[in-house]
């Protein structure tokens, strides 16, 4: 029996190795293992709980803004803070902002590359090029002489043998399906997509001060001054204008490009909105709030949970159901603990037990991930933009109806095809497409307080350490791009005296549990085909479709200077 190792997954934040055995031409079994060790949890412990959110917020490069927003949630809910209106709509802005950017960069820049073969846009005929682009959109930059110039780019980059950012990828493998002048407007785009991104993330550079990690969270609200009586005021009448303009030209790219890219790009690849389902069992906690935290009804995006691939009942999500599995991560628990606790009662002890450096094979008969094992009552689940769709289709929110009917009508799918490597793509596209028509109505509603000069920003009544409890738990959950992240926090005496995060890759990409049960990835890859298992696409095809994110990108060396992460591929 083959087995097929991935090491490191590129294209990825972090560092995830995959296991997979082949049989008949197809993976029989897989294993996901994160293989960097970081421990914010417990540099977080006897700080301040202020602060938190701005060590939390560096878990991860990509992510920006996430852990500042679970975190600062996490310590209101321990203190019962709630925050003003204010602070809630720049809080909305800038995560709806960052869902849509990440996206788009996934889309292009992290995952496109699996299904466009760079080489092939060489071959193409820019006219036809822009005949299909201006088929399927109104997109201005579509015409022949645009097309040509993006062509003599890449020959350019071909013909200096320094292929840059389309180094080392599987450029002619027999699953690549693209016409040449598919392959060609999608690398434009990719381009495209490149200065897009830089451009619409002002948005967080406006009201956070920079990107990535802004800067003006705070445990209570915002630090975003909005007073125009504040020499410091961060917002007027000229910068409420320019988050307006980047707001709609998100709306126009998503519109214009990214989700007709998605629709033309699919259209070769029908077969695999049938690959890569894995678990069925599908779940988010909601966010994007009208009114408080509490007040969960109130949500954009609704909280709860599919089971089985059963659209007709949408079931509620109780918190205090998660627990985290590390039969299978090199960690443990104190002996009274066994394999699982709740997160609010988290132990984060390291003990790795694998085979060391450079080895050909884990041993997956025991521990085998830095990642622990989230579950919901015994059960895994799949969290992200398909998760946030499919919970938020069932629930009849209209705005995700509209956009995924008017998605599956013009693919002429069914909505079970969103069950698959596929239906996650199309979910962040249609995700993406709803939250960029959001950002408009919350900075008009932004505006209008201004105007009526409802200006607080910030709940100041707890900034005084010694009105509070002597212990407080807390928990801030948040609908990150990549899916439900919880942050848990215990305070006392004023102080953190534990930390604990569950992020979206862990529950996605965490090993089997006590039970033996797979996680999301290893059972998604379950029955994929393999044209070519020394170039194993496909696998990198599925994984890449819940975009992981394991942590920041770390280059692990030996004393002697020699790089232990690589690629392996092997066939045993």
């Amino acid at each position: 029996m083959a087995r097929v190792v991935i090491d490191p997954v590129t294209r990825i934040e972090g560092h995830l190795r995959i296991e997979a055995e082949l049989q008949g031409g197809k993976v029989s079994d897989a294993w996901s293992s994160g293989t960097m060790f970081r421990g914010i949890e417990i540099i977080l412990r006897d700080r301040d709980p202020r602060e938190a959110w701005i060590w939390a917020q560096r878990i991860c490069g990509v992510c920006t803004t996430v852990h500042a927003m679970a975190s600062v949630r996490a310590v209101e809910n321990a203190l019962g803070v709630e925050v003003p209106d204010n602070a809630r709509l720049l809080r909305n802005i800038i995560a709806a902002s960052q869902n849509v950017q990440d996206h788009v960069i996934h889309f292009y820049h992290l995952h496109a590359l699996d299904w466009v073969d760079v080489t092939g846009a060489l071959k193409a005929d820019p006219a036809k090029t822009s005949q299909i682009a201006q088929s399927i959109s109104d997109w201005p930059k579509s015409s022949a002489v645009y097309f040509k110039s993006v062509q003599d780019r890449v020959k350019g980059l071909v013909a200096s043998r320094q292929l840059s950012i389309f180094t080392s990828g599987y450029w002619g493998h027999p699953d690549y399906r693209l016409p040449p002048e598919v392959d060609l407007l999608a690398v434009a785009h990719y381009l495209e997509a490149l200065e897009f991104q830089r451009e619409y993330i002002r948005l967080h550079a406006v009201l956070g001060g920079k990107n990535p990690h802004l800067q003006t969270f705070l445990v209570g609200g915002m630090a975003t001054s909005i007073d125009p009586n504040e020499p410091q005021a961060v917002l007027n009448p000229e910068r409420i204008d320019l988050l307006r303009q980047l707001a709609t030209m998100g709306e126009t790219f998503v519109n214009q490009v990214y989700v007709p890219d998605i629709l033309a790009i699919a259209s070769y690849y029908p077969d695999w909105f049938q690959r890569g389902e894995g678990l069925g069992n599908f779940m988010t906690y909601g966010d994007y709030p009208a009114g408080g935290l509490k007040s969960v009804a109130s949500y954009g995006f609704k909280r709860g949970m599919i089971l089985n691939r059963d659209l007709s009942t949408v079931h509620p999500v109780d918190p205090a159901q998660i627990t985290e599995n590390v039969a299978r991560s090199w960690y443990e628990y104190d002996g009274a603990s066994g394999t699982s606790l709740h997160p609010s009662e988290g132990q984060t002890h390291p003990k790795y037990a694998g085979p060391q450096p450079p080895y050909e094979f884990l041993d997956v008969e025991a521990k085998y991930s830095w990642l622990k094992s989230p579950r919901y009552n015994n059960m895994p689940m799949e969290v992200g933009p398909l998760a946030r769709m499919l919970v938020n289709y069932a629930a009849g929110q209209t705005d995700v109806k509209s956009a995924v009917d008017g998605a599956l009508l013009a693919a002429k799918l069914q909505p079970q095809a969103l069950y698959s490597t596929l239906g996650r793509v199309a979910a962040r596209g249609l995700e993406a497409k709803v939250l960029a028509a959001k950002l408009s109505g919350w900075i008009d509603e932004l505006d209008a307080n201004m105007n009526r000069g409802e200006l607080r920003i910030h709940n100041g009544e707890m900034w005084d350490p010694a009105s509070w409890p002597k212990q407080a738990q807390g928990t801030g959950l948040h609908e990150a791009p990549r899916g439900s992240l919880g942050h848990w926090v215990e305070i006392e005496d004023r102080k953190i005296k534990n930390y604990q995060v569950i992020a979206p890759t862990t529950w996605l990409a965490g090993p089997r549990d006590a039970n033996g049960v797979r996680g999301a990835y290893e059972a998604s890859l379950l029955n994929t085909p393999l044209v070519n298992p020394e170039q194993p696409l496909e696998i990198l095809r599925t994984v890449h479709s819940f975009d992981p994110c394991l942590a920041c990108a770390v280059h692990v060396v030996d004393a002697a200077e020699v790089e232990l992460a690589h690629e392996i591929l092997t066939c045993a």
